[in-house]
């Protein structure tokens, strides 16, 4: 695998999610916050770590991976996140990964949480709303706060 395999997957799985996003939600101008890499198997997973170290530096270790500043945000069609995750392998998360948009969290809970396709998931110290629909390999996820507030990135 190499760095510009890393950017491909990148760059689909922000595709994709602007795809899921335009067929639910009529904001248009959503600024996208962090990329997620769903590992396939432990050999993926070891090679995106490796490329991930080349193109930023740990913010952030989580019990499902490590979560990556970038050194220079890269161009996708979601906009330029801050942050990249590479999950380790999880039999639940069969999708390539997700992207976590910014938005006015309150209004927007209040204004797409009745539609099937969306689902509330509470943490003790925030919240988030999940977007899936079956048509597509990707998640959608808009939080309470974003996690590179959380971590201090701006």
């Amino acid at each position: 695998m190499t760095l510009q395999d890393l950017a491909k997957i990148i760059n689909y799985i922000a595709e994709k999610n602007v795809e899921l996003n335009s067929k639910y939600i009529f904001e248009k101008d959503l600024e996208v916050d962090y990329v997620c890499i769903f590992s396939q198997n432990d050999q993926e997973h070891q090679g995106l770590l490796r490329l991930a170290e080349e193109i930023g530096e740990i913010a952030d270790k989580t019990p499902t991976g490590p979560v990556f500043k970038f050194h220079n945000r890269p161009q996708t069609a979601a906009g330029k996140p801050k942050l990249l995750k590479i999950r380790t392998p999880d039999p639940t998360r069969p999708e390539r990964g997700d992207c976590d948009f910014n938005t006015n969290y309150p209004e927007f809970k209040k204004r797409y949480l009745k539609d099937p396709h969306f689902k509330l998931i509470k943490r003790p110290n925030w919240e988030m709303i999940e977007l899936m629909d079956p048509e597509f390999d990707v998640r959608v996820y808009f939080s309470s706060t974003p996690l590179s507030k959380d971590l201090g990135i701006a």
